[in-house]
């Protein structure tokens, strides 16, 4: 692996990765494509005046940035976040029910703390779970040893709401040069998913030993919503497909991972809800096509694309 020289703290930068051969993926059942459905699960867990916090949550909502005073709660932000647990999360979850697929939730602990029942429906219906932070903070402005103990705390608070703890990791956006080290140190995690940087899983090195990465898109994302990326609905659908067209074509011979990030209270609203069951229906009308757990991906590649 060719890198950069490792000269300040954190994972060394590799900008060479597979270098144009990567490995002949065997999906189950000869799949052309594995398609990751990731839903963000953090209403509950963002910071909220309301909530003890000093300031209130700026991102991810239907309002464009604004100034908001600290120490003042912002009511409306609040009850955009509350709709997604409220309203969203069971829109998605009919919608997976309906077109019989599996998706990855990004479980916030303290958001799932807040709404146990929901936390225990996701592995009643099959879903997989990821520890997505003790709350949905920026860990990079946590010191190594807060950081520490979030993740500590994040994992017992999963076992207690969910039934069993989480086998993979995913902060909020922004990894610390910390959190990987952190993660494996914890130990009990198979794989994170901090990084944008690959349309497959690979391996990277953590103290000496091989730590799997699964990598992740904030462009296949309803985020987009929010920056101006997608529009009406149909922007994201034929945004989605696009996607997925490319990499089907891909699979012919290499085959690939399309990743889908999700916010209930982005695409759980109605008309955006829509749109991801047009596209998933689209997806399936294809052959070789597998929606797969993230789990499901991590145990696949460690056995037949081992370190």
């Amino acid at each position: 692996m060719d890198t950069a020289p490792n000269t300040i703290p954190g994972p060394p930068r590799d900008l060479v990765g597979y270098n144009g051969k990567p490995p002949k993926v065997t999906w189950p059942d000869g799949a052309r494509i594995a398609i990751s459905l990731v839903v963000n699960y953090e209403e509950g867990s963002e910071p909220a005046v309301g909530d003890g916090d000093p300031a209130s949550e700026r991102a991810l909502s239907e309002i464009p940035y604004r100034p908001w005073p600290d120490g003042e709660r912002d009511l409306a932000m609040e009850s955009m976040y509350e709709y997604g647990s409220r309203a969203g999360y069971w829109r998605l979850m009919d919608i997976f029910d309906e077109l019989d697929v599996k998706a990855t939730f990004y479980a916030c602990a303290v958001a799932m703390e807040r709404n146990r029942k929901a936390a225990r429906l996701i592995g009643e219906k099959g879903h997989d779970m990821i520890c997505h932070g003790w709350r949905w903070e920026d860990v990079a402005l946590l010191t190594r040893d807060e950081e520490r103990e979030h993740i500590r705390l994040a994992v017992a608070s999963l076992k207690d709401t969910m039934g069993q703890r989480p086998l993979g990791w995913y902060c909020r956006g922004r990894p610390s040069v910390n959190t990987r080290e952190l993660v494996v140190e914890e130990g009990g995690f198979l794989y994170d998913s901090d990084a944008y940087n690959d349309d497959l899983p690979y391996w990277t090195e953590v103290h000496g030993k091989p730590h799997l990465i699964i990598p992740y898109s904030l462009v296949n994302n309803d985020g987009g919503f929010g920056t101006g990326a997608f529009g009406s609905p149909d922007s994201f659908e034929e945004h989605l497909r696009y996607t997925f067209d490319q990499l089907y074509k891909e699979g012919a011979t290499h085959p690939k991972m399309m990743n889908i990030g999700l916010h209930m209270r982005v695409v759980g609203q109605p008309a955006r809800a829509q749109a991801l069951y047009n596209f998933i229906e689209y997806a399936k009308s294809f052959p070789g096509v597998w929606f797969a757990r993230r789990i499901d991906i991590a145990n696949h590649w460690i056995e037949h694309h081992p370190a």
